[in-house]
C-alpha cells in the first residue's frame, strides 16, 4: 500500500493486515508505518497518511465481469442510459454487454489488429470505434452490423470525440492528423490539424461566451453541424497540449508538459486536464495557460485516462492505480482491483465507476457521494 503526496514529496509505503472479523461481519484491519485505518465497511477502507496530508478511501469492486474479452481490454464506455457497456480489445473485436451482469449481447467483428478506442453515440444504440487498421467504424447495437466505415488516416486511430448528437465526429491518429467527419456521407470534411506527431487523445468542450475563438477563414461545409462555440483539445506525443477553435480552426493555446500527453478532458467551461507519460496531471485554466492551476502527481506510471466527475475527476495509470479526486472532499477514493496491470480506461455513470485492464476484466464499483 502507498499513498502518493504532491509532486516533489516522497512516497510513503505501508501495509494492511486483517486481524479477523467483528460481530457484524466487518473486517478488523490495522496498518503499519504510521498509517491509520479510520473506517472499515464491507466495501471500503478509509486510511489516513502518517503526516495527515493525505486521506484515502479504498473501494473494492462491487462486481467483476471476468473475461469480457479474450485478450487485453484497451478501451470501454457505458451508454447514456447506463444499461449497456462496450469494450474493445487487442484481438481486433468489440463486445456489447449488460452492465448489471456482464452478459455479452453482441460481438462486433471487422477491425484488423488492436481496437484502440470505442464509445457510444448519445443515442446509446450506436457505437463508434477506431483501430490500428486506420479505420473508423460505426456499429448498430441492435443487430451488431457495421453501417459505416471511414477511411482516410494513414496511421492507427488513437482517440475519437463526438460532436453533439453525432452527425459529425472527430478522430486523432498516429499519423499526426486530426480529422472532422460527416457520418451521413461517410466523408472527411476537414483535416483540423496536422501536428507532425501522434495525437494520443482528443476532447471537445463548450467554453464560456467571453472567450474569443475567432472566425473561420472560409465558410464551413453545410454538413458541419454543432461546431460553434466549442474548443478542441489535443494530447500530443511531442509533450504538447494544444487547443483549437473547432468552428474557426484557429489555434487558441499550446501548453508544453514534462512528457508525452496521453489523454485530456474538460472539467468545465474554463478548466481542463491533461495527463502525461511520466504520471503528471496538469489542471489548466483556458483563460491563462502560462502556468497550471496545479500539477498532480500520485504515480510515476503513465496517466492512461481522465474522466470528469462532480467537482473533480477520475484518473487511471499504467501501474494499476485508479482514483477519484473531488475538490469538495477531504480525501481521495482509490479503486482497488487489477494490482499492477494497467488500467487503460475508467468511466463514471451516475454513482458507478467502471474500469478495464490488461487482464481482460471489467470491474464495477459503487462510489458514494458521486
Amino acid at each position: 500500500m502507498s499513498l502518493f503526496n504532491d509532486l516533489g514529496k516522497p512516497t510513503i509505503y505501508g501495509s494492511l493486515k486483517c486481524q479477523g472479523v467483528d460481530k457484524d461481519g466487518v473486517l478488523v484491519v490495522t496498518a503499519s508505518e504510521g498509517f491509520e485505518v479510520t473506517e472499515v465497511t464491507k466495501k471500503s477502507i478509509r486510511i489516513s497518511c502518517p503526516d495527515g496530508s493525505t486521506v484515502s478511501k479504498f473501494l473494492v469492486p462491487y462486481t467483476s465481469f471476468s473475461r469480457i474479452q479474450n485478450e487485453s481490454i484497451i478501451c470501454m464506455d457505458v451508454s447514456s442510459g447506463g444499461g449497456l457497456g462496450v469494450s474493445s480489445s487487442t484481438d481486433g473485436t468489440l463486445k456489447i454487454w449488460q452492465t448489471n451482469n456482464g452478459e455479452i449481447r453482441r460481438n462486433l467483428v471487422g477491425h484488423v489488429y488492436d481496437v484502440n478506442c470505442c464509445r457510444f453515440f448519445p443515442s446509446g444504440i450506436v457505437v463508434l470505434s477506431g483501430g490500428m487498421d486506420a479505420q473508423l467504424k460505426i456499429w448498430s447495437v441492435e443487430d451488431g452490423n457495421c453501417a459505416v466505415t471511414l477511411k482516410g488516416h494513414k496511421g492507427g486511430i488513437l482517440d475519437t470525440a463526438i460532436v453533439e448528437r453525432g452527425r459529425n465526429i472527430i478522430s486523432s491518429s498516429r499519423d499526426g492528423t486530426v480529422r472532422l467527419w460527416d457520418c451521413g456521407k461517410s466523408a472527411c470534411l476537414a483535416v483540423l490539424a496536422d501536428c507532425g506527431s501522434p495525437v494520443n487523445g482528443c476532447s471537445i468542450g463548450i467554453v464560456e461566451n467571453t472567450m474569443n475563438l475567432g472566425s473561420p477563414e472560409e465558410p464551413p461545409s453545410e454538413r458541419e453541424i454543432g461546431t460553434e462555440g466549442k474548443l478542441l483539445l489535443l494530447a500530443r506525443e511531442d509533450r504538447k497540449l494544444e487547443s483549437f477553435g473547432l468552428h474557426c480552426r484557429q489555434p487558441i493555446f499550446v501548453f508544453e508538459g514534462s512528457d508525452a500527453f496521453n489523454c485530456c478532458t474538460f472539467l468545465s467551461s474554463t478548466q481542463l486536464l491533461g495527463g502525461t507519460q511520466d504520471g503528471n496531471i496538469y489542471q489548466l485554466d483556458i483563460r491563462n495557460t502560462q502556468m497550471p492551476i496545479q500539477t498532480i502527481h500520485r504515480s510515476g506510471a503513465p496517466v492512461l485516462s481522465l474522466f470528469p466527475c462532480r467537482e473533480g475527476f477520475m484518473a487511471s495509470h499504467g501501474d494499476g492505480s485508479c482514483y477519484i479526486i473531488q475538490q469538495d472532499q477531504d480525501y481521495s477514493i482509490e479503486l482497488t482491483g487489477p494490482d499492477s496491470d494497467p488500467v487503460y480506461k475508467a468511466v463514471l455513470w451516475e454513482n458507478f465507476a467502471y474500469t478495464c485492464s490488461r487482464d481482460g476484466f471489467v470491474r464495477k464499483y459503487q462510489v458514494p457521494g458521486i
